[in-house]
């Protein structure tokens, strides 16, 4: 269904169905036409592809999705859009929509069952609320999955995409890294959506690592010392590092020295390699 970006049709719509916006679950639907169809271009929709959608709203990114590639299973957490959906994407046969919350549902089965001989794409508009829980399972499932493409507040799409050894750099910025490559796309003003909100977007993409970086010997210690390394950022890492893993702070000044850093380094200022160096030597040590 097209002129699903015009706020008349969209008010027409959503009061046909008695819909209103619920800030609980970070509702701000799309109504900027240039939009969706870049996110659509730029997140592999295309001939060859099958497409997870996560948040559909009235459904306005899914039908240019729906355009491009050859299937798409959106995923929608709230069950008074069904009626909806099923209205503005009606024209679609290579559409299916799951009302479930993405957290709990398994991806890994619905990509074999949904997309059988197709490469993977995400493409998502995500609530600001739950963007990095979301990001994070996505990557740490290791799904076979080309790209995630997302939109998000841009102050967290500068965090997610920062260079490490950067101030902007944080424990999710080394996460990021660590499964993908992530690249910022563009920015998307807060008057592209209703209710409008109170920050401007941004679209990024994720494009996943075949291989992790090299040299971790504990996956589950790396990302609890990025943790702790991060939990108190106006600190060094030997103070911050040592607070957040509970440990003497002699040690892990040991370990800072065996990685061939800084006494008075600061988290921010490790590269991904320096990351790993010292998690490695703190667990030797």
């Amino acid at each position: 269904m097209d002129g699903l970006s015009n706020i008349g049709t969209i008010k027409e719509i959503l009061s046909k169905h008695g819909f209103t916006f619920s800030k609980a679950l970070g509702q701000n639907f799309l109504v900027n036409p240039s939009v969706c169809p870049r996110i659509a271009e730029q997140g592999n929709a295309r001939k060859g592809f099958g497409i997870i959608e996560i948040g559909t709203g009235i459904g306005v990114l899914t039908n240019e999705l729906a355009k491009r590639a050859d299937k798409v299973v959106a995923i929608e957490i709230d069950s008074r859009l069904m009626p909806v959906l099923a209205e503005t994407l009606s024209e679609h046969r290579n559409v299916k929509i799951i009302n479930d919350d993405v957290m709990n549902v398994d991806l890994r089965q619905l990509i074999e069952e949904e997309f059988p001989g197709l490469e993977v794409a995400v493409c998502a508009n995500l609530p600001y609320y739950i963007t990095s829980p979301i990001i994070m399972m996505l990557l740490e499932k290791r799904l076979p999955v080309r790209t995630v493409t997302v939109m998000v507040q841009k102050e967290a799409a500068q965090r997610l995409c920062a260079p490490l050894g950067t101030r902007d750099a944080g424990a999710v910025t080394v996460a990021v890294r660590y499964f993908s490559e992530p690249e910022l796309l563009f920015n998307v003003s807060r008057g592209s959506f209703m209710p409008s909100p109170n920050v401007d977007s941004c679209v990024v993409r994720f494009s996943l690592r075949e291989e992790t970086p090299p040299g971790v010997t504990d996956e589950a210690f790396f990302f609890k010392t990025v943790r702790a390394a991060f939990s108190q950022r106006r600190k060094t890492l030997a103070n911050s590092a040592a607070s957040g893993l509970g440990l003497p702070k002699s040690r892990v000044a040991e370990a800072i020295a065996s990685a061939g850093l800084p006494e008075s380094v600061r988290p921010e200022q490790l590269t991904m390699e320096q990351f790993i160096a010292f998690a490695n030597a703190l667990q030797d040590n």
